[in-house]
């Protein structure tokens, strides 16, 4: 998916909000602001969106000298998110369908996302469970149950931390041994991380692998060998996000895409309104860039 004209404005006003969050200096705000605003002179439209994002959050760390600036949300967010699990597991053990639910609430923990919204609380991941719960979502049901169904290995691209104890209970109706799960080799944003991963338990129910890039998506080019080789193997590939939307969409494997539309660049790229849940199956003739 290429970078829209409209995506401009929305990077800008992300780095401002994320220089804030990570830093209470002002210089430091004007000096980020002051970059991206030249780097944006130069974008490749043709890229997507994640190659500036990755530039801005690489730049970020090294400003302020931290390698994880957003360590301690992560850290609340995983535990706010673990605290759920054993209510949300016995909504999934009460119904009929519980791949369903628990790709539902897999969705649901999309919320968790910095980049888009830097306050995440408590309140507003009970709102986003609750719309998951009882709002049509976007998607062919019984498509994704044949793909899982016929799935012998499965890989799992997880986008958030937090989230990623929402996508626990979705790998745990996957028989999790046909599972491998996918984090982000390097911290960006609140992404998820090897250490996002331990610290909801996954190392425990499925194998783990990183994926080499510190991109807030998916770009081959960036991720390590080891990774590109699960990729090209897996006979299903589960992706979590827009930042995974936004770098795959237009890859001829077999993919299905779950989160939450945040922004009118990818409502309109989809034909669906901001607030959807999607549950779409990859098909390169069907995303038009």
């Amino acid at each position: 998916m290429k970078t829209s004209l409209d995506c401009v404005p929305c990077i800008i006003r992300q780095t401002l909000e994320a220089a804030r969050l990570v830093s209470p200096d002002h210089a430091v705000h004007e000096h980020v602001l002051r970059e991206i605003l030249h780097w944006v002179s130069e974008i490749d439209l043709n890229q997507p969106p994640p190659v500036m994002g990755q530039r801005i959050h690489r730049l970020l760390r090294e400003i302020i000298g931290q390698d994880d600036p957003y360590r301690d949300a992560k850290e609340q967010q995983n535990r706010m998110a673990l605290a759920l699990l054993p209510e949300l597991r016995t909504r999934i053990q009460a119904t009929d369908d519980p791949l369903i639910i628990a790709s539902r609430l897999a969705i649901a923990g999309n919320v968790i996302d910095m980049g888009v919204n830097g306050k995440v609380t408590e309140s507003s991941i009970y709102e986003s469970v609750s719309q998951a719960l009882t709002e049509p979502f976007v998607g062919d049901e019984n498509e994704f149950r044949s793909a899982v169904a016929e799935a012998q290995s499965i890989l799992y691209l997880t986008d958030n931390a937090g989230e990623i104890a929402f996508d626990r209970l979705l790998i745990e109706q996957l028989l999790p041994a046909r599972v491998t799960v996918a984090v982000r080799g390097n911290p960006v944003i609140n992404d998820a991380t090897m250490t996002d991963a331990r610290t909801v338990g996954l190392h425990e129910i499925a194998g783990i692998i990183d994926n080499g890039s510190d991109a807030p998506g998916t770009l081959f080019d960036d991720c390590s060998q080891e990774f590109r080789r699960r990729f090209s193997e897996a006979d299903l590939i589960l992706a979590k996000g827009q930042g995974n939307f936004e770098t795959l969409s237009d890859e001829p494997n077999n993919i299905f895409f779950l989160f939450r539309v945040k922004c009118q660049v990818i409502a309109t790229h989809i034909g669906q309104p901001v607030g959807t849940q999607v549950l779409l199956r990859s098909r390169a003739n069907l995303f038009k860039t």
